[in-house]
């Protein structure tokens, strides 16, 4: 039989789909639960008013969001933290700003190894093999 540790407490339990123990899974569906609940009587909530009403962690509640367990069509002011930067977002796991700037970045990486390939095959390496083989 299979066995690790919950993540979340730490204990022993036989291993499964969710990866964590029968208790921690309970506790996070009630906790989903207290969740939309309060979004169900206050529509107009925001995360940190979710989190402060039902005492669910923002980490906690953006997991239910980006899950799609918890709606942001339904629930309009229920934006969540950019993983990088930390600007509140709606959608995806980072903002327009951080978007662009890591596909600014991995542009410049291509850009900059298409360019040391192309002086490795011009022949200014050490040994110049290539030359050998053209």
């Amino acid at each position: 039989m299979n066995v690790g540790n919950c993540p979340r407490c730490g204990k022993l339990y036989a291993l499964n789909l969710r990866d964590m123990c029968i208790n921690c899974q309970k506790e996070i569906e009630q906790e989903y639960e207290r969740c939309v609940e309060y979004l169900r009587k206050e529509r107009g909530a925001t995360i940190h008013e979710v989190s402060e009403a039902t005492g669910v962690s923002i980490q906690q509640i953006t997991r239910f969001v980006r899950e799609g367990r918890i709606s942001t069509v339904e629930a309009p002011n229920m934006n969540y933290p950019c993983e990088v930067c930390g600007i509140l977002i709606r959608e995806s796991n980072m903002c327009e700003s951080c978007r662009s700037r890591l596909t600014k970045e991995i542009r410049q990486v291509v850009t900059d190894s298409t360019s040391t390939d192309k002086q490795e095959r011009s022949g200014d390496g050490a040994y110049r093999a290539l030359d050998k083989f053209r």
